[in-house]
């Protein structure tokens, strides 16, 4: 008799693959259930949530967005993120993709001193203004670097030429003119004395991409912030004229002079954080900013935030709102100088 093949029954692998989606579920709700009850909140991420960066990959905005949904991931305290990177100037592109779905929390975005300067620009349409904030994580600092083989040793060798000439060098930045990236080396040359309207600034997509210019050969000067520049520092293959910090840090920057001692008062207010859909909910919001508030206390948190040469500073959504309008206000007469500001600059909208 010919043997009848019979097809294998699906129903097996099924059940199976089932309890162990089941299983992984009950691995995060817990961790879930906890913050949400710290929180008060009724409502908890149930599916994958899209991270979105407004610079390209490799940069400071993405190292750091992909070390928090990691970090938030292997918690238990989301089902896991999409990292979407989405450079554009004044982060239009990725805002347009934040407001996509507005009420919808399974969408985050990077927040970061960038978005109040493109606000007081007035170069954000009226419906990407309402976005809603829910924590700062960190301070970051400014650098001004150059290749190791520059003849510019010093803040004073730079300043001395651009008072000559401000348009001598090319400066290169990311992602946006008027972001904390261009004012980070335009307020102190504008103390300096320099014609801070003649500079040539160059943007770029992201500070990865300026750096690589840089060390190419493309660039003269790049502002970009601590951890962009953390390998090529290491490498011996450029040299930090200044930095925007209070005093000197550790580490690899260790032999980086501030802009303070070298004569010139200034430091960076800059930082970085996180926001979500414009009309989010009161839980919503309540459970990321705890969740946020949760991984920013774990040691691997703390050790990433100190191997950037970055400094903690948690802050909640009212905080973080009041962070924004500060350094609009500012930061205004700068913008103003550099021909980036309107005639009658605006609020931090209510809606935020």
């Amino acid at each position: 008799m010919p043997t009848t093949t019979r097809p294998l029954s699906l129903r097996p692998a099924l059940a199976a693959l089932t309890a162990g989606m089941a299983l992984a579920c009950s691995a995060w709700l817990p961790a879930q259930a906890q913050v949400q009850a710290d929180a008060g909140a009724d409502w908890a991420p149930r599916k994958s949530t899209e991270f979105i960066v407004p610079s390209g990959a490799g940069a400071a905005l993405d190292v750091a967005a992909r070390k928090l949904t990691e970090l938030l991931t292997r918690e238990k305290l989301a089902p896991g993120f999409i990292v979407s990177n989405k450079s554009s100037a004044h982060g239009i592109v990725a805002l347009e993709g934040l407001h996509r779905h507005p009420g919808d929390a399974h969408a985050l975005m990077t927040l970061s001193t960038s978005y109040g300067n493109s606000l007081a620009q007035n170069a954000l349409p009226d419906h990407l203004q309402k976005g809603t904030p829910l924590a700062t994580l960190f301070r970051e600092f400014v650098t001004v670097v150059v290749r190791a083989d520059s003849p510019l040793r010093s803040t004073q060798d730079l300043i001395a030429h651009l008072k000559q000439d401000p348009g001598k060098y090319s400066i290169g930045i990311a992602t946006t003119l008027g972001n904390h990236i261009h004012l980070g080396v335009a307020q102190p040359l504008k103390l300096a004395g320099v014609d801070i309207k003649g500079l040539r600034i160059v943007p770029y997509k992201s500070s990865a991409e300026s750096m690589t210019a840089l060390v190419g050969g493309h660039l003269d000067v790049v502002s970009a912030t601590t951890p962009n520049l953390l390998p090529y520092l290491q490498s011996g293959r450029v040299r930090v004229l200044a930095i925007a910090a209070e005093q000197r840090l550790g580490g690899a920057f260790a032999q980086a002079p501030t802009w303070k001692e070298q004569g010139i008062d200034y430091v960076s207010d800059s930082f970085q954080g996180v926001m979500t859909v414009p009309g989010a909910s009161a839980a919503q919001k309540a459970y990321w900013v705890a969740a946020l508030r949760k991984v920013s206390e774990t040691r691997e948190w703390k050790e990433f935030v100190a191997l950037n040469q970055w400094e903690p500073w948690f802050q909640g959504p009212q905080a973080t709102q009041q962070l924004l309008q500060a350094q609009l206000d500012t930061n205004q007469a700068l913008l103003t100088e550099l021909g980036l500001l309107p005639p009658a600059p605006r609020k931090i909208a209510k809606a935020l």
